[in-house]
């Protein structure tokens, strides 16, 4: 996985952590927790605030 892969992203986010409230996740968490994921590949300067939003609303969108 990528930054861009904003979709697959937010649905392993959902499953990786399903009692968070993604509305209220606080970006450097949301960073964190996307660089943790498994098959995640991604440079992590490569994000900027436009795309961890991005994955943000498609993770609300998830649940």
């Amino acid at each position: 996985m990528k930054w861009t892969d904003v979709q697959i992203i937010a649905e392993a986010l959902c499953d990786a952590h399903p009692d968070v409230d993604p509305k209220i996740i606080r970006f450097t968490d949301l960073h964190a927790w996307v660089m943790a994921l498994d098959g995640f590949s991604d440079e992590p300067n490569k994000s900027n605030e436009k795309i961890l939003e991005a994955i943000q609303l498609s993770w609300i969108d998830e649940i």
